[in-house]
């Protein structure tokens, strides 16, 4: 009988740590970020980051249009690059337009499909940001970088981070 109990008690002991490996992993809702990469290719850039979010509401359809992501909210676009510019004498410095405006990034990306029963979501977002990732009317674009904040579904706002300093030649 003390083998049944010892063989039963180990068969348990291998199930629970077996299934342990395959729990999946779990996120806050309010979405995480870090810088990955950016690369500058010819005369566009490409900037790209991880994300992790634990209700997987990241990204807006289409059709999203009524309040709070009606085209005049805060919450139409999901991602924000503030764009920033090392001033010679002054250090960084938020770049700006020609009317003085802060120049900002916007985007709005669809909603990412997962797969499974858990809502936790992570991966890698890449934005092309084409041949403006710069200001070409400013004397300070040489050296630049970005501010980066992700906005999921349900409002909440991620961490704010920075690309590397970038030297645009």
């Amino acid at each position: 009988m003390h083998t049944k109990v010892h063989y039963i008690f180990s068969y348990l002991f291998i199930l629970i740590t077996v299934s342990s490996c395959f729990k999946k992993e779990e996120y806050p809702i309010e979405p995480k970020i870090t810088f990955d990469n950016f690369i500058i290719i010819g005369d566009s850039a490409t900037l790209s980051f991880n994300f992790t979010d634990g209700d997987g509401d990241i990204g807006l359809a289409p059709s999203d249009t009524l309040a709070p992501y009606n085209p005049n909210s805060e919450f139409y676009y999901n991602i924000y690059l503030h764009y920033y510019e090392k001033d010679d004498s002054q250090g960084w410095i938020e770049g700006t337009d020609i009317q003085g405006d802060p120049l900002i990034f916007k985007y709005r990306i669809k909603p990412i499909e997962f797969k499974g029963k858990s809502k936790g979501i992570k991966g890698v977002i890449e934005i092309d940001m084409g041949t403006l990732y710069y200001n070409i009317f400013s004397n300070q674009s040489d050296t630049i970088k970005y501010s980066i904040q992700l906005i999921d579904r349900a409002l909440n706002k991620s961490n704010l981070i920075y690309t590397n300093e970038i030297i645009n030649i």
